[in-house]
């Protein structure tokens, strides 16, 4: 089973704030796919993790898109 991380977790997982994570929900600035459970909003282990992966590179050149984000 994939474990849902809370938005806490996941912004300390990432190393940002979790209003950061409410601004890329909310303008989808980057692709972090999310849960939405009633009200809670919960992020896939499995998703962080490519999430973070998509971004991994040996040199800035390699970041392209979506995976180099605002410039």
């Amino acid at each position: 089973m994939d474990p849902l991380l809370s938005v806490e977790e996941t912004a300390s997982y990432l190393g940002v704030k979790r209003q950061t994570l409410a601004s890329w929900r909310c303008l989808g600035r980057y692709p972090l796919r999310f849960v939405k459970c009633g009200r809670h909003v919960r992020y896939r282990q499995s998703d962080v993790e490519k999430f973070l992966a998509d971004r991994s590179a040996m040199h800035t050149g390699e970041l392209t898109g979506a995976s180099a984000g605002a410039r």
